[in-house]
């Protein structure tokens, strides 16, 4: 009777376990079709991410972390670390990458690294095998705590997640982040983009009164999407404007400022709201261009 009773519990507790996988098997398969719909209705637009990384590695605390080097056989081996990778993947957009651990087994963990492109459906993957030990003062230390273990497989795996990113990402891409990052901690990169954009577009905001939104209209889509052609532009028309060589209506819509603005619009106004007006202003800012930089002066 009691063997009748056991073999009806194990049925019921495999029943119970096999109902658990199926639903969280259909869980993740759930999510991985949200996040290729997603891809797929919104996909990346190859000259806007690369102008994001090209920016993000203007940027010197990025700069000065983005490559790794080692002696190895009497030679220095050099390359992008994990960080510029993260970057590549964040700014490169539709990506899916990260590391899993697969299970734990007698002293040592089995986990993946992955990335994948949901817009390609291309996939770098690497399944490897970590020791919960490390080497201290010459000797082996067993790993035992929860927390040591899991930082072990994280860096085990952040060089192998390293290599799946790069994989994913063109290599042309690369070699110009590695670049932009060399002129970067060489002194030789100016501003990010969007950081003199924003400046510009205040300058024409406070001395032409001519609106983001009328600047918009004008090249025809959101400052969000301005590349260095359009700063370029908008250098020569406030150069123009400066000159007395054309109006302000000569270039903008006056009633374009009256439409919807863009999300970056209210960014752009919230810090001269919050600075105290003052009671007279005895001469009107000049933008004045030097090297391809635009400063106001009094």
């Amino acid at each position: 009777m009691n063997d009748l009773s056991n073999q009806y519990q194990q049925q019921q507790q495999f029943q119970v376990q096999g109902v658990l996988a199926q639903a969280s098997a259909s869980r993740e398969m759930e999510e991985v079709k949200g996040q290729i719909f997603m891809a797929k209705s919104f996909p990346r637009n190859i000259f806007q991410s690369e102008q994001r990384i090209i920016d993000n590695c203007k940027r010197p605390a990025l700069a000065q972390v983005a490559m790794y080097q080692y002696s190895r056989g009497g030679q220095r081996v050099i390359g992008p670390s994990i960080r510029l990778a993260e970057v590549l993947a964040q700014n490169w957009g539709n990506l899916a990458f990260g590391i899993q651990e697969l299970e734990q087994r007698n002293g040592e963990s089995v986990a993946k690294a992955y990335c994948w492109d949901l817009e390609t459906n291309v996939r770098q993957e690497k399944v490897f095998t970590v020791k919960h030990s490390m080497k201290a003062k010459g000797n082996i230390k067993q790993l035992t705590d929860p927390r040591d273990i899991y930082e072990k497989v994280a860096n085990d795996g952040a060089r192998r997640l390293r290599a799946c990113i790069l994989g994913i990402i063109p290599g042309d891409i690369i070699d110009k982040a590695i670049e932009e990052c060399n002129k970067t901690l060489q002194g030789q990169n100016n501003q990010p983009l969007k950081e003199r954009i924003s400046y510009v577009l205040t300058g024409f905001k406070e001395n032409y009164r001519v609106t983001q939104q009328m600047i918009e209209e004008k090249l025809g889509y959101n400052a969000e999407s301005f590349t260095e052609h359009d700063y370029a532009e908008l250098i020569k028309i406030a150069n123009s404007l400066k000159d007395g060589m054309s109006k302000v209506e000569d270039w903008f819509d006056k009633n374009a400022g009256k439409k919807e603005s863009s999300g970056l619009a209210n960014a752009f106004s919230e810090a001269k709201k919050e600075e105290t007006p003052k009671p007279e202003r005895k001469v009107e800012e000049v933008p004045k261009v030097d090297n391809n930089e635009i400063s106001f002066e009094q």
